[in-house]
């Protein structure tokens, strides 16, 4: 039997680092991405959104809300809400949720509504580390207000009716199923996973042609350093190194930052840009985040100042988070992923 287990742990651990490789492989060999789906800068504040893997990733029961608001001093700007509840399953090392996130983008009020539930397991590799697999499945329902267009027959003098009214060139709702799947990595210092989402690459066109949402792929990692604290479950003052790769399609994203936590006080700055591809814009935005955390309370506000060419005109972008874990009474011994809050 105890063979059996190191033989199964040994197979663990090699799949681990395929799939790590294969990802890496991915980003080596595909094009130049500001991500195409609604993305938060808080990203470990929405942890689902993030991966399926994170969901029940706690001791207890955790809320959580987000707020963005992306571009404010632009017409039609970018709005982005999310909501999240999941729950630890110690018995059966499951962690199941639920999550909505809604995107309004520009003045034709382009809506993105995703409703799902997230699973995930965890297998104990060794007695520091852990594999936790996941998976999510969600409806999704995009929308369009075509009274908000202006089409090109309408800048004219033509007599012809005019496009917007007679008729709409497309549906104005479209629905469909999607999913996500991810793996994490992780002991009590260090963590690192990938995410892999639109599984089942759904038609997003609104008219009777065929336009695929291409995959998204996500790599994510850090370590944790404990400056004080009686354990590394009890931290009172550490200091967290981490990076976000997103890339769908022919974009790509960088997120580089750092966290400074002593309790109850979270600062943490991080920088958004891959400057070293010539076919890339360069640096996007640098982000700036001041939190609290304490008895099970997190709340959040971080500004993204642009630094590219669009410049401060823009007005950056604000977002908002707010987590609450609560229910804390596992009843076995639990170790806590050690990312970051935010």
């Amino acid at each position: 039997m105890l063979k059996l287990r190191t033989q199964i742990s040994k197979r663990i651990r090699f799949a681990g680092v395929i799939l790590v490789c294969f990802c890496f492989q991915l980003i080596a060999v595909n094009g130049t991405l500001y991500a195409q789906d609604p993305s938060f800068s808080q990203f470990y504040s929405s942890p689902m959104f993030m991966a399926p893997s994170f969901a029940g990733a706690v001791k207890g029961s955790r809320l959580s809300l987000n707020y963005r608001d992306q571009w404010p001093s632009i017409p039609g700007t970018f709005v982005t809400y999310g909501a999240a509840y999941d729950h630890n399953f110690p018995d059966f090392n499951s962690g199941f949720g639920f999550f909505i996130l809604r995107d309004v983008a520009g003045s034709s009020k382009l809506s993105l509504t995703n409703l799902g539930a997230a699973y995930s397991y965890n297998i104990k590799v060794s007695s520091e580390w852990n594999v936790r697999p996941g998976i999510s499945f969600y409806y999704f329902q995009r929308s369009l207000d075509y009274s908000r267009l202006i089409f090109g027959d309408q800048l004219t003098s033509n007599p012809t009716p005019s496009t917007s009214v007679n008729p709409y060139p497309g549906k104005d709702k479209i629905q469909d199923v999607d999913a996500s799947s991810s793996v994490l990595f992780y002991n009590s210092v260090f963590w690192g996973g990938a995410t892999v989402d639109h599984l089942l690459k759904p038609n997003r066109a609104f008219t009777d042609n065929s336009d695929r949402v291409p995959m998204r792929i996500a790599l994510y990692s850090g370590i944790r350093i404990v400056l004080q604290g009686p354990s590394r479950k009890l931290v009172q003052e550490s200091l967290s190194f981490a990076f976000y790769y997103k890339q769908q399609d022919i974009f790509r994203q960088l997120d580089l930052g750092v966290y400074w936590y002593r309790m109850p006080l979270i600062v943490g700055v991080w920088y958004r840009g891959i400057p070293v591809f010539k076919e890339y814009p360069g640096s996007d935005a640098a982000i700036f985040l001041v939190g609290y955390k304490m008895n099970g309370i997190q709340i959040g506000y971080s500004y993204d100042a642009t630094i590219s060419k669009l410049g401060p005109q823009t007005g950056g972008a604000h977002e908002i988070s707010f987590v609450y874990e609560f229910n804390i009474t596992p009843k076995k011994r639990w170790g806590a992923v050690p990312c970051p809050e935010f």
